[in-house]
């Protein structure tokens, strides 16, 4: 479970927002309240608040939201108990506060406003509210055993680990059974594999790298791995075939039809490719041994 939150001054508008019929919206919380609409609400809500003329920002304002499976799980009562706990985490105490539940898209989600004004006119202090509003969720959903977003991060770390170990074996395969010997080859031979290789373009028309999207991913080259940057991918190329020198001369490439200039970054390490393809023919041939 994500949350939310902050302080605001437009109380009627946000409210609302929140009692939106249009969104399917559900009263799931009322605490110290008894009107029937945004309008009475609100000056319920300043009736209090002006006890504190000095807070301007005098609401609160929160957004609750489950995963997309808690979410349809709960029912009416369960949101309004969750609301609840999350208000005791926050430790709003005793004071005016409205809850919504919008079921409007598959992720359902609470709008919960709070007046920030308690009844002995005293604001409550709302520093750093944004933060403390992501650990009071995470509370939450621990007491009420609904997902939480660590947990959430834990199976999306796992599938993204699972995605890059994918790309970075079709890569090696590649590289090792088939040699490419240019770019283009290379992206064709890794989208027969169903991984679509963007090549990055900046606004001086200058390659920068690729990206590699893959199962609903879309990862730098080296978000992969390493050795799938785009100054490394051109270096493995440039061992397949000796253009290297071309390459570093020219500093551009044939990419899709176009001619596309290398960054500096790519330039450089294709210089110390050839100077290394150099210097290994040298050492074959008995060059520069001093015999």
């Amino acid at each position: 479970m994500i949350g939310k939150g902050k302080s605001i001054a437009h109380t009627q508008v946000s409210m609302q927002y929140g009692w939106n019929q249009e969104k399917n919206a559900e009263i799931v919380y009322q605490q110290n309240l008894c009107g029937d609409n945004p309008k009475e609400v609100t000056k319920e809500f300043k009736m209090i608040q002006d006890m504190n003329v000095r807070c301007e920002k005098n609401t609160l304002s929160f957004v609750l939201s489950p995963t997309i499976e808690d979410g349809r799980q709960l029912n009416r009562e369960e949101l309004g108990e969750l609301t609840k706990t999350f208000m005791d985490e926050m430790q709003l105490g005793e004071r005016q506060a409205i809850a919504f539940v919008h079921r409007d898209k598959a992720h359902t989600h609470i709008h919960l406003y709070v007046n920030r004004i308690d009844f002995q006119g005293k604001a409550y202090k709302d520093n750093y509210i944004g933060k403390r509003s992501q650990r009071a969720a995470e509370r939450t959903a621990q007491q009420l055993q609904l997902t939480t977003v660590k947990e959430v991060q834990q199976v999306k770390d796992q599938s993204l680990k699972q995605v890059r170990n994918e790309i970075k074996q079709i890569h090696d395969s590649i590289m090792q059974q088939h040699r490419p010997k240019s770019f283009d080859e290379y992206i064709s031979l890794m989208k027969r594999q169903q991984v679509s290789v963007i090549p990055t373009i900046n606004k001086q028309n200058q390659l920068q790298g690729f990206r590699f999207q893959y199962r609903n991913h879309n990862l730098k080259g080296s978000e992969v791995h390493r050795d799938m940057s785009g100054g490394k991918l051109a270096m493995a190329i440039s061992r397949n075939q000796r253009f290297g020198q071309k390459l570093a001369q020219n500093n551009q490439v044939s990419l899709m039809g176009k001619a596309v200039e290398l960054s500096s970054n790519i330039t450089v390490k294709i210089a110390k490719e050839l100077a290394k393809q150099v210097a290994k023919r040298a050492m074959d041939t008995g060059f520069g041994m001093g015999y």
